[in-house]
């Protein structure tokens, strides 16, 4: 009778250690709705401007020179090489995990007892000394089972990490390839503005010279001049102001690349976007394999589903099985007297936590929430891409409507300026008009420039976004 009621409690133990190998339940983040395309695209190309090489992207020699020379020096990319190296010697290391742990021990010892003591007088009747020495030259080896997958998931999450790094250097260089051809754009727009105030102050110096003369003809007022002294003191005030930011922009890229502040060599700004093929932005469902941000919250999810494994695990009972091995002796005469001084030991045992229950299912816990905020970050990062995937793409469309209608704008006001000019010299139109339509056109023509380099720039946003760039 007592035999049948140990088989189904037998089996209880048996059926629960089964089930509590599957210690935990991976948490996937891809499920997460797309749409099917981005938002302001405006074709149906399912390919994608991310997947074109940058060396390929861009076509100004000077920006893949600045660009190569930035991913090679760059200090931040430095400090991602080193962490994915300091993340591989982690990795090499959890590899060897599933082999036991073998140490080498040598030891000598000598121990006085008291006289009085039991050791004493038994050291004092049988080995005739008041010392009791032992010399020790042993090997120990101790391996632990991997019942529920502790190492295994220690592996696991060793290689997300390493993977993590990986994908930290791509965003890297993403931003950096990003930040550059920006900085670089912005540079030869500043390069454009200041052509543009100077030409200003050239055509604002033949305004002037009229004028002075007309006044000393008596046709028009001291006022007259001061406001056209006035208006090409404001064009030359752009000079050193632009020059300033020329400055500045330089040494950003200077240091961007890994070099002292320095000039740069550049290119005239293109007359349209000098970029290789279609901008097109392919299907939302291609940011999950090429961000760099995206990949890096999915590897994420992976070490949290890991670590929430090693927690569960760590309130199972753990199987480790010791041995140990060598040579004893009370003498150092017989240390290595063979095989009288031989000797070995092997054993085993379970060990199930039982006071840190409490503690332990709370690191369990804890591991759970940080898993479902792991997934809610990712979710988040990928709403974040396709945003940004959408902005770049309106910024597109949206610019272009802005840069023909600022070209347009200029063309009428180079015009303008033209016949203004031509028409006060006959003493046809006052001075105002004049010195009106030069205030006019250099704005414009100002403008014209700052919107061709902000559509140059959203191109570069949206290969960034779609994660282009590290390849």
């Amino acid at each position: 009778m007592k035999k049948l009621l140990n088989i189904p409690i037998l089996a209880i133990a048996i059926f629960s250690i089964l089930n509590a190998c599957n210690v935990t339940k991976n948490t996937s983040a891809t499920e997460i709705p797309l749409p099917d395309t981005f938002r302001y695209a405006t074709t149906s190309d399912t390919a994608s401007v991310a997947a074109v090489n940058w060396k390929a992207f861009f076509t100004d020699s000077r920006l893949l020179a600045l660009i190569d020379t930035a991913i090679i020096r760059n200090y931040d990319m430095q400090v991602a090489l080193k962490n994915m190296e300091a993340a591989q010697l982690t990795l090499k290391q959890l590899k060897n995990a599933y082999l036991p742990d073998v140490r080498l021990q040598v030891m000598a010892s000598s121990n006085r007892p008291s006289d009085n003591s039991l050791n004493g007088l038994s050291a004092s009747q049988f080995l005739g000394t008041t010392h009791v020495e032992d010399f020790t030259a042993a090997v120990g080896l101790s391996w632990e089972a991997d019942i529920w997958g502790k190492i295994k998931n220690q592996k696991a999450a060793a290689l997300a990490a390493f993977l993590q790094t990986g994908e930290a250097r791509k965003a890297i260089q993403t931003n950096i390839v990003a930040n550059l051809a920006k900085g670089y754009f912005n540079l030869q727009m500043l390069d454009e503005q200041l052509r543009i105030a100077k030409n200003n102050i050239l055509l604002n110096d033949s305004t002037l010279r009229i004028i002075r003369l007309q006044y000393n003809a008596g046709e028009v007022t001291l006022a007259g001049v001061q406001q056209a002294e006035a208006q090409q003191m404001a064009a030359q005030q752009l000079v050193p102001l632009l020059e300033q930011q020329i400055a500045i922009r330089e040494n950003a890229l200077s240091i961007l690349s890994g070099k002292l502040p320095g000039s740069i060599q550049r290119s005239p700004l293109p007359a349209s976007a000098s970029f290789a093929g279609a901008l097109t932005a392919g299907v939302p469902a291609t940011l999950l394999g090429r961000r760099p941000d995206v990949k890096s919250q999915e590897l994420a999810l992976a070490i949290a589903n890991a670590r929430t494994g090693i927690a569960r695990a760590n309130m199972y009972p753990s199987l480790s099985i010791t041995a140990s091995g060598g040579l004893n002796a009370f003498k150092a005469s017989n240390w290595f007297n063979l095989p009288a001084s031989l000797f070995g030991t092997v054993a085993g045992g379970l060990t199930q936590p039982l006071f840190l229950k409490k503690q332990l299912r709370t690191q369990y816990e804890l591991a759970l929430i940080e898993r479902e905020n792991t997934v809610i970050r990712f979710r988040g990062t990928v709403l974040t891409a396709v945003g940004e995937v959408s902005d770049a793409l309106v910024q597109l469309e949206k610019l272009k409507e802005q840069e023909l209608i600022a070209a347009n704008r200029t063309q009428t006001l180079q015009k303008a300026i033209q016949n203004a000019t031509l028409l006060f010299a006959n003493g046809k139109a006052s001075y105002l008009e004049v010195i009106t339509a030069q205030a006019n056109v250099l704005q414009s023509e100002l403008d014209l420039v700052a919107v061709k380099t902000a559509h140059l720039t959203a191109g570069v946003e949206l290969y960034r976004s779609l994660g282009g760039g590290w390849n």
